[in-house]
């Protein structure tokens, strides 16, 4: 009690100076350590670049100077393409900015069913359902096909979104050696025949750009009574000749192809799509869907009209095929170990002794005006370290000639080729 007869309040204590041991954070202590150790360098911190400006799908403006991209995924350039932006401008004039619900409620717009419509059309399918993003598409469609009883089968070098799509699940989990159809045919064989299979695959990897031997695993997987999810994210648009990806230039009949919209179509979103008499049930079971926020109507409209584009980009594609052979070729020429022996798809990982050299290079290729993408454990396989290239459709020959001239001065001065 104070004088005047009134009740004082406890002030709460002051908080500890130093996060408790079993601070739930504490697990990182490492990470931020690393990371700390990295800047302490001096370099720029490689996971933290701002784009300040973006003029074209191949350059930006980045800390204040011109910057060719070269790590975008804007595999065929869409981003500024103006039907796909005049489109999404009309979106947002008529429908507002957001849904505010999700696809089976109120978050159904005209444009959701627009873009499912487009992928059809795209696909030469009879079902379409779309995600607010590739990795919920994954996420969604893994988790909900294989339950408890039965099993996935996945490539050791499956993206993360595969991973923990079947984290989400509750199927058995079997992997097999990286690309390996003979391997895949073992494991197959050891699980119970009458037990349900999925077997996931990828079109095209992202870390090294090396693609799936499709046509033989699919035979596999048949042979064992196991269905197939193909995962064309990163060959969407520019493989095959209607632009499906891998599955479809190596003639694949695949039960289930999983997509991105933040790829080749140039904005953000995912779809699955499929010929199954019993796929519109998938909308009723998966919960990455159901629970989800649908796409804001301007994203899907956007999508929607690349995707039509795109069925038709013939000329595009054998740009960015000549991109690709040019590049790999002028690199192999220099010396630089790459992620393939061959221009396999639109990445190009050049393959770096250390993580020492690998940010070294990445810095002079920054400071040059160029922008890659630099890979580390454990997103790489066997521990590996990369700076991974990705080529634009709307990449000029010109741009190549300047790109391959960064990396020679870059790898020189890194000792990354003599």
């Amino acid at each position: 009690m104070t004088d005047a007869g009134q009740t004082t309040e406890t002030l709460p204590a002051d908080p500890p100076a130093v996060a408790p041991e079993r601070d739930l954070m504490s697990k990182f202590d490492g990470l931020i350590a690393e990371r700390q150790a990295l800047i302490d360098t001096g370099v720029t911190d490689p996971f933290a670049i701002v784009m300040e400006q973006v003029k074209s799908p191949t350059e930006a403006v980045i800390k204040g100077k011109d910057t060719i991209l070269l790590g975008t995924y804007n595999y065929m350039g869409m981003t500024f393409d103006p039907d796909v932006i005049q489109a999404g401008k009309d979106a947002l004039d008529q429908f507002g900015s957001g849904t505010n619900g999700s696809r089976m409620l109120n978050g159904t717009f005209r444009d959701h069913m627009e873009v499912e419509d487009a992928l059809r059309d795209f696909y030469g399918t009879t079902g379409a359902i779309v995600f607010s993003t590739g990795y919920m598409a994954n996420l969604g469609m893994i988790s909900t096909l294989a339950g408890k009883g039965e099993y996935v089968i996945l490539d050791a070098d499956s993206h993360a979104s595969i991973y923990d799509g079947c984290k989400q699940g509750y199927a058995e989990v079997v992997r097999f050696r990286h690309n390996s159809v003979e391997d895949l045919d073992k494991r197959l064989g050891r699980l119970p025949k009458e037990a349900g299979k999925l077997v996931v695959l990828e079109g095209v990897y992202s870390m090294l750009g090396d693609i799936a031997p499709l046509k033989e695993m699919v035979d596999v997987a048949k042979k064992h009574g196991a269905m197939t999810l193909s995962d064309e994210a990163h060959s969407m648009g520019f493989y095959g000749p209607n632009g499906r990806g891998v599955y479809e230039e190596q003639g694949c009949d695949v039960d289930f192809i999983v997509g991105t919209f933040s790829k080749s179509v140039g904005t953000v979103g995912g779809f699955c799509v499929s010929n199954h008499p019993k796929f519109e049930a998938i909308r009723l079971a998966c919960r990455p869907y159901i629970f989800t926020a649908s796409l804001p109507p301007s994203v899907v409209a956007t999508a929607a009209t690349s995707i039509r584009k795109l069925k038709h980009a013939h000329n595009k594609r054998q740009h960015l095929w000549e991109n690709a052979r040019k590049l790999h070729g002028g690199l192999t020429a220099m010396g630089f170990k790459l992620g393939t022996e061959k221009p396999d798809s639109a990445i190009i990982a050049v393959i770096l002794n250390d993580q020492e050299q690998a940010v070294m290079m990445w810095q002079a290729l920054l400071d040059g005006g160029l922008y890659v993408n630099m890979a580390r454990p454990p997103a790489t396989p066997a521990g590996t370290f990369l700076l991974r290239c990705s080529l634009c459709a709307e990449h000029t020959s010109g741009q190549i000639d300047r790109i391959l001239g960064m990396f020679q001065a870059a790898g020189r001065a890194t000792s990354a080729i003599g």
